[in-house]
């Protein structure tokens, strides 16, 4: 039967839409033109205007990027702290949200306020950089990655996913003698790829883009990530020293900032489309669960 739409519905989907529309605009617009730039000799670059589609090619800016050393190293350190922290961080919202999610824990709601306590207060930077410092992690991959490993927000969405799946599954697999352990991930993970791929992708973004704890806690060039290489570049505008041999790399023109700015978010942007599918369900079922 076709339902018959009503002015209030056509003016409705009407704003809505054109919400959207405006919103993909404002947010395509500024990536478009970082492309063309970055793309286009000086003599397009500085002329007046918008420039959203390139009308002449000059690849120079990414031929003196890659050039850069400290390019390759700050990439390297950036994929081995993504991929490093991912993983770290997927296992421990695995088995913290597992028992969180059961009725039969102790003190559940305790633990439960405990937790979301520090989404809201923390200690604040200078206790933070004391503790890795007196931990020993200043100035290693370690003061990057085990800090930010648990996100308060991303453990409890995985929890809520948690408390979805059916507690039959899980008591028939107690009956056939499996233990908790074989329960989580054999049974609870698997069926739980949504939330898992979810969390997985936000602990990616969060530390792909991450800069600021290496400005606290490296010291060493050649342990920079690369959102942090790309801050210098961006806004420092002067050549780098690295490793005691000057690379005069001329930062300051926009060709190259932009030829910099489009090699560091690639990569992550490529991801986006084998989580997609993931990620809708992940944030639906893993949002509503009280």
């Amino acid at each position: 039967m076709r339902i018959k739409r009503t002015v209030e519905d056509v003016l409705i989907d009407t704003f809505v839409y054109t919400v959207l529309i405006l919103l993909s605009i404002a947010t395509l617009l500024p990536f478009l033109q970082a492309i063309t730039i970055s793309v286009s000799p000086s003599s397009v670059v500085s002329s007046f205007g918008f420039h959203i589609i390139p009308t002449k090619f000059d690849f120079e800016g990414y031929k003196r990027i890659l050039e850069y050393s400290l390019i390759w190293e700050a990439y390297r350190n950036t994929i081995i702290r993504t991929v490093v922290a991912t993983a770290l961080s997927v296992f421990l919202y695995t088995i913290g949200a597992y028992p969180l999610s059961k009725s039969y824990l102790p003190n559940r709601k305790l633990w439960t306020l405990i937790i979301i306590f520090t989404m809201y207060f923390s200690g604040g930077l200078i206790p933070s950089y004391l503790l890795v410092k007196g931990l020993g992690l200043y100035n290693s991959f370690g003061a990057l990655i085990l800090p930010a490993a648990v996100n308060t927000f991303t453990l409890i969405i995985v929890r809520n996913f948690f408390m979805t799946v059916p507690q039959e599954i899980e008591e028939s697999a107690r009956i056939d003698g499996a233990n908790e352990m074989y329960i989580l991930f054999k049974i609870v993970i698997p069926i739980s790829m949504p939330i898992i791929a979810t969390a997985a992708l936000w602990s990616a973004v969060s530390n792909w883009n991450a800069w600021f704890d290496c400005m606290i806690y490296i010291k060493d060039q050649n342990k920079y990530v690369l959102q942090y290489v790309l801050r210098q570049i961006l806004l420092q505008g002067q050549s780098v020293d690295v490793m005691g041999e000057s690379q005069n790399i001329y930062v300051n023109s926009e060709t190259m900032k932009m030829a910099a700015l489009v090699a560091a978010t690639l990569p992550i942007i490529c991801t986006y489309p084998f989580l997609q599918k993931y990620f809708v369900k992940g944030m639906l079922i893993g949002s509503v669960k009280g």
